[in-house]
Parts: structure tokens; C-alpha cells; sequence
């Protein structure tokens, strides 16, 4: 791991600073439950390297990309939500809630969800 934000959240839960509720690691993303979750079943999908956001994205960040996305399968599989569905929500900016610099995924399910998405509330730890 080359990039690391001393001061970010999540930097310090993959260190083992902060305690979290692992479900699931490999050698570049981590998961682990969500604090406050919006429904039965809410896992952050995280890289172990410090990415601030969607828009600091590189071409070289692609095998890092990927492995989140993989990762969902995996977590939905352990979570018991992978033939009933889930959600995968990326929060970018501001406008978007993002709350937390570092990039993230929520993997969300385990109840029925409608559309639009999560019209006028948040989204846990943005």
C-alpha cells in the first residue's frame, strides 16, 4: 500500500487503528459493515489504498476499480443477499453526500427497495 491519509477514517480501519466488522479481504479492497445501516444488509466495499474520490480515479487505478466491483459479488454471496439483490451505490462529491474522502462503496439489500433511490435521506457514511 503506497497511499495512505493519516487523518481519514477508513485509512485508519484498514491500519487496524479502528475497529471495524470484517467481511471480507484480499490484497487491495477491504469490507466491513456499516455503523449506521439503511437496511438489513450494508457493507462498505473499500480500497486498502487511499483514493479520495471517483474523480481521483487514474488509469492506473484501474486493477483497484475492478477489485471492488468483483468484491461485491463475493460480499453479496457472504451476506446471504446475492440471488435476492442488492444495491451498489458510489457517492462522489458534495452534492452526492459523500462524507468520507476516501473511495466507497455501500452494498446494499436484504429488504425490497424503490426507485428512485433513497429520495431526501442519506446514505449512511456518504
Amino acid at each position: 500500500m503506497s497511499r495512505q491519509d493519516p487523518d481519514c477514517i477508513f485509512c485508519k480501519i484498514v491500519s487496524g487503528q479502528i475497529p471495524a466488522s470484517v467481511v471480507y479481504r484480499n490484497d487491495q479492497v477491504m469490507a466491513f459493515r456499516d455503523l449506521n445501516p439503511v437496511a438489513p444488509t450494508h457493507i462498505l466495499i473499500i480500497p486498502l489504498e487511499h483514493i479520495t474520490s471517483l474523480s481521483d480515479l487514474s488509469p492506473e487505478d484501474e486493477p483497484i476499480a475492478g477489485q471492488i466491483l468483483l468484491a461485491a459479488r463475493t460480499v453479496a454471496e457472504k451476506a446471504g443477499v446475492l440471488e435476492s439483490g442488492y444495491r451498489l451505490v458510489f457517492n462522489n462529491g458534495r452534492d452526492a453526500l459523500q462524507s468520507v474522502g476516501h473511495i466507497h462503496a455501500h452494498l446494499i439489500g436484504g429488504k425490497g427497495m424503490g426507485w428512485p433511490p433513497f429520495a431526501g435521506q442519506s446514505v449512511g457514511h456518504g
